[in-house]
């Protein structure tokens, strides 16, 4: 059992032959990759570009899209290389590496999600005191919350996952995967189980709790106010709402993979629902804030008729 435990390599073992329509795939993933990448630096630089956008909504969509950069950038390099290779080994390292880039990622996500939902709170139900209650203090508190905690989180339960017996290095994925890995464990932990329950509690389900309890306030004052006051509040928390419900939809579409016996399913529908998550927001997200916040609009239309 400890010489298998011991196995230097994991296999992933979800990547299809598809012969020669491996290139085109291959160059469809790869622009893929660089339109993310495009599109979120063009955010960034957007907003840093701009002073009028150096407002704290606008920090935070940054910090979305620095985001983004990174967890695509933490899957899209390998997973490209795996696309033009025969065999699929990850390294011990290399691939707890990857869990915790693509992790931290995920839980940067709703985090940062949480603190917008909180800005918007303030500015909507508080807005004569927005400047007093969000300083630059409130701001890095905020931030730190956002980037650290998650990464802290992620560090013990991750270092609880490598100390694992295991018994076979076989996981069912494109890319490294901390269930799947706990999956292959010989043994049964209990302490183990428990922390990976709280740490998921503690990264994803009171951040979202949070957040809906943010926009229940939110849609309790705007039953009061009036036609004008609703609207002013429907183009700036829109894409915010929508942020959220693509982070719900695809996160719920992994996990619920992940519970699932995937030799039962479709494998081309099993890949695309395990990268629903990896994908999808760093690629919509730009588009959203950059189609539906007239203060982005109007910075990249000027940009472009340059």
């Amino acid at each position: 059992m400890e010489n298998k435990s011991l196995s230097f390599y994991f296999n992933l073992t979800m990547f299809m032959k598809i012969g020669h329509f491996r290139y085109p795939a291959f160059i469809f993933c790869l622009l893929l990759y660089i339109f993310i990448v495009s599109a979120n630096l063009a955010m960034i630089w957007i907003i840093l570009r701009e002073r009028t956008l150096h407002d704290t909504m606008y920090i935070f969509i940054a910090f979305l899209s620095i985001n983004s950069l990174y967890g695509a950038t933490g899957f899209f390099p390998r997973f490209l290389m795996d696309f033009l290779s025969d065999t699929h080994l990850f390294t011990r390292p290399a691939c707890f590496t990857q869990i915790f880039v693509i992790y931290t990622y995920l839980s940067n996500e709703v985090t940062i999600l949480s603190i917008m939902a909180y800005d918007r709170y303030v500015a909507v139900c508080h807005p004569l005191h927005y400047h007093s209650k969000m300083k630059s203090k409130t701001i890095v508190a905020l931030s730190f919350f956002a980037w650290v905690c998650p990464a802290c989180i992620l560090t013990i339960t991750i270092n609880m996952i490598v100390r694992l017996p295991l018994c076979g290095n076989q996981l069912k994925k494109v890319y490294c995967a901390s269930w799947n890995i706990v999956k292959l464990s010989c043994v049964t932990d209990t302490v183990n189980s428990i922390a990976a329950m709280l740490g998921a509690v503690a990264v994803a389900v009171v951040p979202f709790g949070f957040i809906l309890y943010t926009y229940l306030r939110i849609v309790v004052a705007c039953w009061k106010g009036s036609s004008e006051v609703r609207g002013k509040v429907l183009q700036s928390c829109f894409p915010h709402v929508i942020s959220v419900v693509i982070y719900i939809v695809t996160a719920f579409s992994d996990a619920a993979l992940s519970r699932q016996n995937l030799d039962e399913i479709n494998p081309f529908v099993a890949i695309l629902l395990s990268l629903e998550c990896i994908v999808i927001p760093p690629l919509l997200n730009p588009l959203v804030y950059g189609l539906k916040l007239p203060e982005i609009r109007r910075n990249i239309v000027v940009i472009l008729s340059i």
